[in-house]
């Protein structure tokens, strides 16, 4: 199993700096980071909502040492509610934040980032667009999902992100598909113990059928995280059964994978999310794209091949 190994791989430095220097790296990171700067991410932006497609966006970066890093982290996010505005794209372009970097790790972390997190959602609710807030490993969720009821107290339209792979999942749908609730389902890509995991990949997509129909059962909105072809269409039957309309619940994958599905959920009527990550500090991200589908390391291999 090659993905354990690629996932401990994004922890290294010593791998951080053989990755980055290699000479096909900057090819296949283009492939799933859509640019450095808001600048470079805005035509991405209006270039899906063109299409049809609406967005959520990423500005990535986990490795927060100090609280100058993680107030940095929330101002690039400003940055970007200011450019949604500007732009008035408010409607099509949804925020995900992951809360390590807003200072979730560091001493009094989980003040710290609510503190930080909270005037990037109220922003986002005053250009009438949102934050989901991901899911990082388990260790820290009970930290997100506090965060994640206290936001919603003032903006009860807040995110969540559950991964089907953890065993806990399951009791965490139950609680969240409840009315006015926003909940992203994915499948995990974090390196966790099989004390708290489904290790098998049969397991952890049998998991995620049982807490997608938990979610399609219920009163909130779910989001389908998912570029599994038969996923997408058990998802699909699911909402059927359910007696869902198409704008109840909406389908999300990655910038840069299955492009071409993007556009035909969309032009059948789904309500289609792509999630875009930007930045500099791409390489934690990087590493679990590779990890997620052996097909994206074998591009990379053969591109790390290739001189210049």
């Amino acid at each position: 199993m090659l993905g354990p190994v690629i996932l401990a791989a994004s922890r290294s430095d010593k791998m951080r700096r053989f990755v980055s220097a290699a000479p096909g790296t900057k090819q296949v990171v283009d492939r799933f980071i859509a640019g450095e700067t808001v600048d470079q991410v805005v035509p991405v932006i209006v270039d899906a909502a063109d299409k049809g497609l609406e967005v959520t966006l990423d500005v990535v970066g986990e490795d927060i040492t100090t609280p100058e890093q993680a107030a940095a982290a929330r101002d690039a996010y400003l940055e970007l509610v200011d450019r949604l505005k500007d732009l008035g794209l408010g409607a099509k372009a949804e925020m995900s934040v992951k809360l390590s970097m807003f200072g979730q790790s560091l001493d009094g972390g989980h003040e710290l980032a609510l503190a930080n997190v909270r005037p990037v959602v109220e922003a986002a609710a005053a250009i009438g667009t949102t934050v989901t807030l991901d899911a990082e490993d388990h260790t820290t969720l009970d930290s997100m999902f506090a965060i994640h009821d206290e936001l919603r107290k003032d903006f009860p339209q807040t995110g969540c992100v559950i991964q089907a792979y953890l065993f806990r999942t399951e009791e965490d749908a139950r609680r969240l598909a409840a009315a006015g609730s926003r909940v992203r389902i994915v499948k995990g890509a974090y390196k966790e113990p099989a004390s708290v995991a489904y290790q098998d990949k049969a397991e952890i997509d049998k998991a995620y059928v049982r807490i997608l129909k938990t979610l399609m059962e219920g009163e909130g909105y779910p989001m389908i995280g998912s570029h599994d072809p038969r996923l997408i269409a058990i998802a699909q039957e699911l909402a059927r059964k359910a007696g869902r309309k198409l704008d109840e619940y909406e389908f999300q994958m990655l910038y840069g994978i299955r492009s071409d599905e993007h556009i035909r959920l969309a032009a059948e009527g789904h309500r289609m999310r792509v999630y875009t990550a930007y930045g500099t500090d791409w390489y934690g991200y990087f590493m679990r794209r590779l990890a997620e589908k052996p097909a994206n390391l074998l591009f990379f291999g053969r591109s790390i091949l290739t001189k210049g």
